[in-house]
């Protein structure tokens, strides 16, 4: 049975920085993409990053480009959100997911987890 577990998240200043991680048990990450994504309240949920299987690249969306890096370590099923320069509108819930390819659509993903709350303010 697959698990996914996101940790990681809370409560920074702006301009601060977090690390997510996404462990996730039950099934090889080698041959899966896996994303990350995000959702405010009243807001639909949003890809923000995306660590492909095959050539290794990694993908981001122009919000977070050059602020968030993904990266993984298959050695322990876990894939990383480094989250620099964070501002107010960050503040999302923050989920992972696998899919067989990157991409930025939600219902293409499986095995999500339950979410890490991520809070930007003074």
């Amino acid at each position: 049975q697959v698990q996914t577990v996101e940790s990681g998240g809370g409560l920074v200043q702006p301009g601060g920085s977090l690390r997510l991680s996404c462990t996730i048990s039950g099934m090889t990450l080698d041959y899966y993409a896996i994303g990350w994504f995000r959702q405010a309240p009243g807001k639909a949920r949003e890809g923000v990053a995306c660590f492909s299987t095959g050539d290794h690249s990694q993908h981001y969306s122009d919000v977070v480009k050059g602020r968030f890096t993904i990266s993984r370590d298959n050695a322990k099923n876990t894939v990383y959100l480094q989250m620099n320069s964070l501002q107010p509108e960050d503040t999302a819930v923050y989920y992972c997911a696998t899919n067989r390819v990157c991409s930025w659509a939600a219902p293409r993903y499986d095995n999500w987890g339950q979410g890490t709350q991520v809070t930007v303010s003074s």
